[in-house]
């Protein structure tokens, strides 16, 4: 997958990506030794629900809450992607509580929007709701990747506007993530498709279409100043239909189990009325949906419905498409709003890709494929995954831990977005009039992430201006009811007109606003400032709260940028492809200057020409919102004091687990020979009293009781068979233990023998030395024989005296003996041979050596890895040879095998 570790630090930090759908969400991570991969959850499965259960002091998560909600439905809150950043009066709040008439939904009145009533005492928000599901998330993606994770890529709707993606963050951060980008779902599956078909993309433009939401990509590559010639993915037209989905499909088939159940008249009581049996009637038409996509019919079963009464019924594809007939006119849609956007006909278009679990229903294909005119649909990308693979290959391209090839993405705005301004105008008649005007910031489709800066010449005062979206007339009735609030904030300027008295010796270039659409497709307005060009020594003044105050504005993003970071900013604008710039050619033509269209958006580039050096932010204004979308504002407090009785309870519950794991297997080891032969009839009577009172204490108090009780309870029991388990447990290790002592005898032994064979005019050691390791070695030996006779005497049920610990201690020290005496050898240097004795003598000396050598040597076998020795001058004198992978160290306490001892004598 091209993905490679950056091994810059020992430390490394996995990242995870959330691929949030309404339904389900799948979690994928990076980390040192697994590029990419879908974390399971605790059920081992690839996707989770989502869904959250509030059950008095605990909380449960994914199929857990689901399974929860057929028994208590007014607990389990799910499906809240839909009412994310949306205002109480807002149709999709009140379908909602259509669908889920069991929650109680009540009006913010600070906000606007609306939350759900829990209890008198607790109240959670959607964005609460949903940082919970993500910081549940983050959960399951530490434990698959065994690290802690704190940078995501999140998922969203392309459809998802300003307030909608602020939810979002605002629930990240609550949850305690660290947002690296907020990608949209369409171009996440884009940018898995092309990363894996990365050697398919050239020069020339490939242009492919994503379903269900249709996306129009265009594949090619592009030349960087930075990286070369790179691949890149352009999104170049969008159309969605925001209730068209599985969802609402599924809802079609539990109205319609619930006609049929009414219909056997099984029941005097209306079906309908009954939450936990439509919740119940909900999860059957979810499998059902599934089912009937391979198969042409399946019979739907639920025991105990509701009163105790069974359902079961027959249904067919072909009843359950003429349910969704209305739904499968609509599918076409998108894909002409899609092609509409990017200016572009289906000629056009390379390839057709199926995306979402919807689209597996056989009729969708058809209607899909019969409104595209192509041959066949393509199906070569994982439905379920691609936008999770493709968001986590991101998250690691923009992680500091990894390095992964460049793949250049250039995400587009669905929604245009404008700067509304009134200013007052003289006529010809001398008559004063407000006039107002409205620049373009944004084009629908413009690419991102880009910066912009509107300049205001002609005021000199303080005023108002309004960031509102554009026209938004490609938007159904219905739609335009969902979106809201067309305003997204009203900005006053304070302080302006003060400024510029006290300037007034300088020339004025205008009031400049700088906005920043970032990587995630939020709308930041950076900061306002006059511009001016003055002969005089130039001063610099900044507002401490500015940041703070224009932060507060969009609800997050990137943060404040410095002055000179602003500089060296290039407009990526001048990068877009040939409609791209067709759409924004009037914005970006016109020059800043005094004498151009005020209002006007400029992409905002560094300055090179003399006459801009020449041109010094000098005043910075305090900027005020007044209105606009709803605002977030919440503290984590409230989601900690559920996080930390989260851990309290699992704490509590793997106690809990521990003791009863204690208890039933010690039971069982009580009757096994081994710790049988232990233990005295009076010590076995007292532990099996004991865990016999502990085992009715749990059956009776012990699942109420508290973590510290349970702690308490364990940690009795394990004191009083401590003693036992102490005995098993030397047993056992006194065969090895044992074993390795005597070999290490053997060895040193052999060793002082061969070290003593060496003439006295040859040796290396000093007698102290082999008289210490002679005392060493005898000294071991009795200490063996004695404590081995004196544990023989001993009852197996008696505290041992031959211990485990003190066998190793005298192993350690007899191989730190012999390996000084090694280490010494190693370095030895062979004295010169003395010409002048007489070679009659030598050779008799040799003999005698070689022949005391054949009598008494004894070499210890020659291991598997060692090298042969190599052939002896005859002028040399006898050394040590050492196995050549041995350690080099001098150290007295460095550990030899003894094995790879080889004395050669000549």
């Amino acid at each position: 997958c091209a993905l490679h570790e950056l091994k810059k630090t020992d430390t490394y930090v996995a990242v995870m990506s959330v691929d949030l759908g309404s339904e389900w969400m799948k979690i994928a991570i990076v980390k040192p030794g697994v590029p990419m991969e879908i974390a399971l959850n605790k059920e081992s499965r690839r996707k989770t629900p989502v869904a959250v259960c509030l059950k008095e002091n605990e909380r449960l998560f994914g199929d857990s809450a689901l399974g929860v909600a057929v028994k208590n439905p007014k607990v389990v809150y799910r499906f809240l992607q839909s009412i994310l950043g949306k205002t109480a009066d807002n149709p999709q709040v009140a379908q909602y509580q259509k669908h889920f008439p069991e929650h109680q939904m009540q009006r913010d009145e600070k906000r606007g929007t609306v939350f759900f009533k829990f209890s008198e005492e607790l109240q959670y928000t959607p964005e609460e709701l949903l940082g919970m599901i993500l910081n549940y998330s983050r959960g399951l993606a530490q434990d698959f990747a065994e690290q802690l994770i704190k940078d995501a890529v999140i998922t969203v709707p392309a459809y998802f506007n300003q307030a909608e993606r602020r939810a979002v963050l605002q629930a990240a951060h609550i949850a305690g993530l660290k947002v690296l980008q907020l990608i949209n779902d369409n171009t996440a599956v884009a940018l898995n498709y092309g990363v894996f078909r990365r050697k398919d993309i050239n020069s020339t433009a490939q242009v492919n279409s994503v379903s269900a939401n249709a996306t129009i990509v265009t594949y090619q590559t592009v030349k960087t100043k930075e990286s070369g010639t790179q691949p890149q993915l352009q999104i170049r037209g969008v159309g969605f239909d925001r209730t068209l989905g599985g969802f609402e499909m599924e809802l079609r088939l539990r109205d319609h189990l619930a006609k049929l159940f009414n219909e056997q008249k099984k029941s005097k009581k209306d079906v309908r009325e009954n939450l936990r049996a439509m919740a119940k009637l909900l999860k059957e038409a979810q499998r059902l949906k599934t089912v009937l996509s391979a198969n042409a019919e399946h019979m739907a079963q639920i025991e105990g419905l509701m009163d105790d009464i069974d359902f079961k019924a027959k249904v067919t594809r072909s009843e359950f498409e003429a349910l969704c007939e209305d739904l499968f006119d609509r599918v076409p849609g998108p894909v002409t709003e899609a092609l509409a956007a990017a200016e572009m006909s289906m000629d056009e278009i390379d390839q057709v890709i199926l995306v979402g679990g919807s689209t597996r229903v056989p009729r969708v294909q058809d209607v899909l494929l019969k409104a595209v005119g192509k041959e066949e649909l393509s199906k070569n990308i994982n439905a379920d995954e691609a936008a999770a693979m493709g968001a986590v290959y991101q998250a690691a391209a923009l992680s500091k831990a990894f390095k992964v090839k460049p793949f250049l993405v250039r995400d587009a705005a669905v929604f245009p977005i404008q700067v509304e301004f009134s200013r007052e105008t003289e006529e010809e008649d001398g008559v004063k009039t407000m006039k107002h005007n409205k620049r373009i910031l944004f084009q629908r489709m413009a690419p991102y992430p880009q910066r912009k800066v509107i300049t205001f010449n002609r005021y000199m005062d303080d005023f108002v201006f309004y960031i509102n979206y554009g026209d938004l007339g490609f938007l159904g009735e219905q739609d335009l009811k969902v979106f809201g609030s067309q305003n997204l904030t009203t900005v006053k300027l304070s302080g302006v007109g003060s400024s510029f008295k006290k300037h007034s010796d300088a020339e004025s270039k205008g009031i400049k606003a700088h906005f920043n659409m970032d990587e995630s497709g939020v709308l930041i307005l950076d900061r306002v400032m006059c511009v001016s060009a003055s002969l005089v020594n130039f001063l610099f003044f900044f507002n401490p709260e500015l940041g703070n105050t224009i932060s507060s504005l969009f609800g997050g993003g990137s943060s404040e940028p410095t002055a000179n970071d602003e500089e060296e900013v290039t407009p990526e604008a001048e990068k877009d492809q040939e409609r791209s710039e067709k759409r924004e050619k009037s914005a970006q033509e016109k020059p800043e200057t005094e004498e151009g269209k005020e209002g006007e958006p400029q992409a905002e580039e560094q300055k090179d020409n003399k006459e801009d050096k020449a041109e010094t932010q000098v005043r910075l204004f305090t900027v005020h919102h007044i209105s606009g979308e709803v605002q977030s504002d919440y503290g984590t407090s409230r989601l900690q004091d559920l996080t930390d009785r989260d851990l309290e309870k699992q704490e509590r519950e793997k106690t809990l687990n521990s003791l009863e794991a204690f208890i039933f297997e010690t039971q069982d080891k009580l009757y096994q020979d081994e710790y049988l032969a232990v233990v005295t009839e009076e010590e076995k009577e007292q532990i099996t009293g004991k865990l016999s009172e502990a085992s009715n204490w749990m059956d009776e108090e012990g699942y109420a009781a508290g973590t510290k009780e349970l702690k308490e309870k364990l940690s009795e029991l394990k004191k009083l068979c401590k003693a036992m388990f102490f005995r098993v447990e030397e047993r056992k290790k006194w065969p090895d233990s044992l074993a390795a002592l005597d070999s290490m005898l053997n060895h040193s032994t052999i060793f002082l023998k061969s070290v003593r064979l060496i003439p006295e005019s040859d040796q290396i050691f000093t007698e102290v030395e082999l008289k210490t390791l002679e005392r060493v070695i005898n000294e071991t030996m009795t200490w063996k024989n004695e404590t081995v006779a004196e544990q023989d005497k001993l009852s197996p049920t008696e505290k041992p005296v031959l211990l485990s610990k003190d066998i190793e201690a005298k192993r350690s020290l007899l191989d730190r003996e012999v390996n000084y005496l090694l280490n010494k050898a190693k370095f030895v240097k062979p004295k010169p041979k003395d010409k002048a004795k007489d070679k009659n003598t030598t050779s008799t000396e040799n003999s005698k050596a070689n022949s005391t050598e054949d009598a008494e040597k004894v070499i210890p076998p020659k291991s598997d890895d060692e090298e042969p020795p190599t052939a002896e001058k005859k002028d040399e004198e006898p050394i040590l040879e050492l196995n050549p992978a041995e350690n080099t160290d001098t150290g007295h306490s460095q550990s030899t095998n003894q094995s790879n001892i080889k004395i050669i004598l000549t």
